[in-house]
């Protein structure tokens, strides 16, 4: 309904990872306030707005017809709750996948150097998440401008909280290659979903997808003891957003 919007929107995701590398009061420790209120903000969008829709459409699959076999109907009844725990456990996975093939936090010369099989297989999950949020971004769950732009904020911060992770984990090599792969990934997905539709259904369940990820995407980052991250500044991005969700 809104093209335009949506497109300026998707070139705002874009050049948010080929511009993030450049805001260096982000590269700080104890970790950037702006980057743990851009957490919460995420989280708050997950929770307030993500889950509640999709919960919603958990009650119309419940409400479809009854399933051929016992097994059918339980995987039916928790559709949606089991794909955001795919995203979840996958993006934990991924992570400690990173983690323990050389190329975590703080490592070593390996971590500028050419791009190996971990770093590929890092960045292309990432870019499949990328092309996700831009699918989404063109087919939400609700229409409207306002709820265009309450998803583009949303997504623009958590984005920043994501190129973060990905270029202390790969350095040189995310900023030579990484944050290029990832903006033509969130503009590819922006074009696929001008092409092709999907089901009602399966919308809600890549939300949920989505949704798990971006929980688990925000944990990671904010947990870790050598972050030092701030909880001020998360829980006010997250209370803050809560309020600006509930009034739109």
């Amino acid at each position: 309904m809104f093209p335009t919007l949506d497109v300026l929107c998707a070139v705002g995701f874009a050049a948010v990872h080929v511009f993030a590398g450049k805001l260096r009061f982000l590269q700080a420790v104890p970790r950037s306030r702006w980057l743990s209120a851009a957490g919460g903000v995420s989280v708050a969008y997950v929770f307030v707005h993500i889950f509640p829709e999709i919960t919603h459409h958990h009650v119309q699959l419940t409400e479809g017809p009854a399933a051929a076999s016992a097994l059918l109907a339980t995987l039916t009844e928790h559709a949606v709750f089991l794909a955001a725990l795919a995203g979840f456990t996958a993006f934990y996975g991924l992570e400690q996948f990173a983690r323990q093939s050389g190329s975590g936090r703080g490592g070593d010369s390996e971590s500028s150097a050419a791009p190996t099989g971990v770093f590929w297989v890092h960045v292309g999950s990432f870019a499949v998440y990328n092309a996700l949020v831009g699918y989404l971004l063109l087919h939400r769950e609700e229409a409207g401008v306002a709820n265009l732009l309450l998803y583009a904020g949303a997504m623009a911060v958590h984005f920043l909280v994501t190129d973060y992770g990905l270029r202390d984990h790969h350095r040189e090599t995310y900023d030579r290659i990484g944050r290029w792969v990832l903006a033509a990934a969130v503009l590819a997905g922006v074009g696929a979903g001008f092409l092709v539709g999907v089901p009602e259904t399966a919308l809600s369940l890549l939300f949920a997808f989505l949704a798990g990820g971006i929980v688990l995407n925000v944990i990671k980052e904010e947990l870790p003891e050598e972050r030092d991250s701030r909880f001020r500044a998360f829980g006010a991005g997250l209370v803050g957003y809560t309020v600006v969700l509930l009034l739109v």
